[in-house]
């Protein structure tokens, strides 16, 4: 096997903050041993998603580009993403076998991978043993809410572990494989329900969680998609927020019970595969742990939802490296064409993190400033409407990502530590994430901002050209570059 052809580990979880290891800052110590990886290899704590849903982000992560390119623009129309050649078929064609285990919530299906071990969702999954059936109907009767008690059901019915499971049974079925292999472990939690058995449910007190930013009243405060949510969360659930601190304690549980799984295949990638490793581990987006008085995602594109952790570890990582550059999970896809050597696919506006990896020094312009999109079209539902959902208003049932919250469009760019946030209602959000890391004081309107705005407003147009389809692609080719940077210093 070529030392350029490694055997590829994708580790991806679902609501994923980042900031929440002891590494990155946070208070707890969650996830130790994604943290050792991380430290052995290079680490993107200014990463960001292209739009904090599961399926445009999964859709980036896949094609290399945000959603109004891809046009997956919802949950519900990832069958319709619009590319030239995925991650999938570029890997496919440097000679990988490639195998999926977990939540898949994309275009791609059982068909286009060598081994698929799935679909596992967040409530269900393939019943390899008699109690799983138990546990999972356990999970629905939680209903996407927060466990008071610990799970009363072992670690092994615990869906990580089910799909680490599958997982590793298939690296044995294939250690035998003389070519590079891609092993896709995709983890639906830590998202929604908020459970945990024993000891993960012990392990972090709620008297231990840190303090948040905000609460109720500053989603109340924003109004708009904040206000009608953090409404319905309400009237649907009385008081829920009284038990915020149970609901980090858990969220914090289950990234333990994450690592110590990710731990367990990775160690016996390790010992079983031959040949040289990279792990790469990413969300797809974030979670509001409580900021806002909210729970889950949905209204907004605040840094608790855009911001997720990547890192690269392994072969042909130049380790130890904390890389402070503006990168997304579109650049997930040419990262891999660039290691595996292939080329780059038509119509993509991702760019190639390879030479970061490697230790190139920080270019000069690229990763300067990132952007990510909110929004399947149409008009913005004023916060007085209640237009049919895919749930009923009445009951406990809720899902965050519905008709209203995700109406319309928004547009997101950060850079030099300040916000812009553009929505089509024509309102916006400008915010100062150095003094102001909850994005409650909107500087809009602010005259002493003015420049800011204007600076950020053009930044915002830059990246929306940037981001316009190319495909399909026609006569007249358009110009590219090595590592598909627009700015580089030469």
């Amino acid at each position: 096997m070529s030392a350029q052809q490694p055997h590829v580990l994708l580790v991806m979880t679902d609501q994923h903050r980042s900031g929440f290891t002891r590494r990155s800052g946070f208070a707890l110590d969650t996830m130790p041993f994604c943290d050792a990886l991380a430290a052995d290899g290079v680490s993107f704590p200014n990463a960001y998603t292209t739009a904090p849903s599961c399926s445009p982000a999964r859709a980036s992560l896949l094609t290399g580009r945000w959603p109004s390119a891809h046009r997956v623009t919802q949950n519900s129309t990832a069958q319709h993403a619009w590319y030239d050649r995925d991650l999938l078929q570029i890997l496919r064609s440097a000679g990988y076998r490639l195998s999926f285990a977990g939540k898949p919530h994309m275009h791609a299906g059982p068909d286009d991978f060598d081994h698929y071990a799935g679909p596992y969702f967040h409530v269900d999954g393939p019943q390899r043993e008699p109690e799983h059936g138990a546990f999972d109907a356990w999970l629905e009767e939680l209903d996407h809410g927060v466990a008071a008690e610990p799970t009363p059901f072992p670690l092994e019915c615990q869906l990580p572990y089910r799909i680490v499971s599958d997982a590793i049974a298939d690296v044995d079925a294939a250690a035998d494989h003389a070519g590079p292999q891609f092993f896709w472990v995709s983890f639906p939690e830590p998202h929604n329900p908020y459970q945990v058995p024993d000891p993960y449910f012990s392990l972090f007190a709620e008297s231990e969680v840190p303090e948040r930013a905000h609460g109720p009243q500053a989603a109340r405060d924003k109004g708009g998609h904040w206000l009608w949510l953090q409404e319905l969360l309400e009237r649907k659930r009385p008081g829920y927020d009284a038990d915020w601190r149970r609901y980090v304690a858990n969220y914090c549980g289950m990234l333990r019970l994450i690592d110590d799984q990710v731990r367990r295949f990775v160690e016996h990638a390790r010992a079983t595969l031959d040949g040289e490793i990279l792990v790469v581990f990413v969300s797809d987006h974030g979670d509001y742990t409580g900021e806002f008085g909210l729970q889950r995602k949905g209204a907004g594109l605040p840094e608790c939802l855009v911001r997720i952790p990547l890192f690269f570890s392994g072969a042909g990582v130049s380790g130890g490296q904390v890389r402070e550059e503006l990168v997304s999970i579109a650049d997930v896809l040419p990262t891999l064409c660039a290691l595996v050597g292939q080329p780059f696919p038509d119509g993509l506006q991702g760019r190639s993190l390879l030479p970061l990896l490697r230790g190139a020094p920080r270019p000069r312009g690229e990763f300067d400033s990132i952007y990510a999109e909110r929004g399947f079209g149409g008009l913005t539902y004023r916060s007085d409407e209640h237009p049919p959902l895919h749930f009923s208003y009445d009951g406990r049932s809720l899902d965050s990502l519905n008709s209203v919250t995700q109406s319309g469009r928004s547009r997101m760019v950060v850079r030099d530590g300040r916000k812009l946030v553009v929505h089509s209602d024509g309102t916006g959000e400008l915010y100062d994430l150095t003094t102001d890391a909850g994005e409650v004081t909107n500087l809009i309107d602010d005259p002493s901002h003015a420049a800011v705005r204007h600076d950020l407003l053009w930044c915002l147009t830059q990246w929306m050209l940037r981001v316009q389809d190319e495909l399909p692609r026609g006569t007249y080719v358009p110009k590219t570059t090595e590592h598909n940077w627009m700015k580089s210093t030469g």
